[in-house]
């Protein structure tokens, strides 16, 4: 099965010379063998379990339309696009961040973990069906080093700023993509057609990664996000460059 190349952005050897506080970084960025296993769309050679009896003829399963399909290459792969993103913004704002609030490793450890999580599961999903990155890759990569860096120069209030700023519009764009998921599988059901299992876990595992999302959102605000110096443009500015990528991606 043809998989979709993810290039490595770093090496564990490139990053182990740092400080101890990016030890942290080391197995998220090093991508260990388990979150590249690329997973077969091909049925498992074991018998399945007897499926339970049910009443009535069995649901028909309709394929996905063009449409839909072309809705979760574009959705898929603008997620992990920004996972990629939020990784790097997190990695970056690590060394500036922690050497004078070294209080906040454990925070930033926690939501770094998530987000490389995040990365590795539509990292995962884009092999899975086969949908390439978008083209944009090395961009994102260097415009989403230089905000977590340079907001981390700015302060802690700024890095939780830039925190805000991102999860507030990475959030509602999950919630977009729930409802339209949801949208499916409640026209699906009212034809009597089989919800299958692929879609269901997508829709849970959406709804996981963005309410992780808005925990970070949350903390942000609980660490004086509010308080950084030019707030309301660092607010602007950032959602805005946000929104933009979000475009770009999807598209390109």
């Amino acid at each position: 099965m043809n998989s979709v190349a993810i290039p490595r952005l770093w090496t564990s050897r490139s990053i182990a010379h740092t400080s101890p506080i990016l030890d942290f970084l080391v197995p998220a960025l090093s991508y260990p063998p388990k979150s590249r296993r690329y997973v077969s769309t091909t049925s498992s050679t074991t018998d399945p379990s007897p499926s339970p009896q049910q009443d009535g003829p069995p649901k028909r399963r309709k394929p996905l339309s063009l449409e839909q399909r072309t809705f979760l290459d574009s959705a898929l792969r603008v997620n992990q696009a920004g996972e990629l993103a939020a990784t790097l913004i997190y990695t970056a704002q690590t060394p500036p961040l922690l050497r004078s609030h070294p209080h906040l490793r454990s925070l930033m450890q926690h939501m770094h973990s998530q987000e490389a999580g995040h990365f590795s599961t539509f990292n995962a999903l884009l092999a899975r069906h086969r949908i390439r990155p978008t083209l944009m890759y090395p961009v994102w990569t260097v415009a989403a080093t230089a905000l977590g860096w340079g907001t981390a120069m700015l302060g802690r209030e700024a890095a939780m700023a830039c925190t805000e700023a991102v999860e507030t519009e990475i959030g509602s764009h999950y919630n977009g993509q729930v409802r339209v998921l949801l949208g499916w599988m409640r026209e699906m059901e009212e034809k009597g057609e089989e919800v299958g299992d692929e879609l269901r876990e997508l829709i849970g595992e959406l709804k996981r990664i963005r309410d992780e999302e808005l925990e970070h959102l949350d903390t942000a605000l609980g660490e004086d996000s509010r308080e950084a110096k030019g707030w309301p443009v660092l607010n602007t500015v950032i959602r805005g460059g946000c929104r933009g990528a979000i475009w770009i991606s999807e598209r390109v």
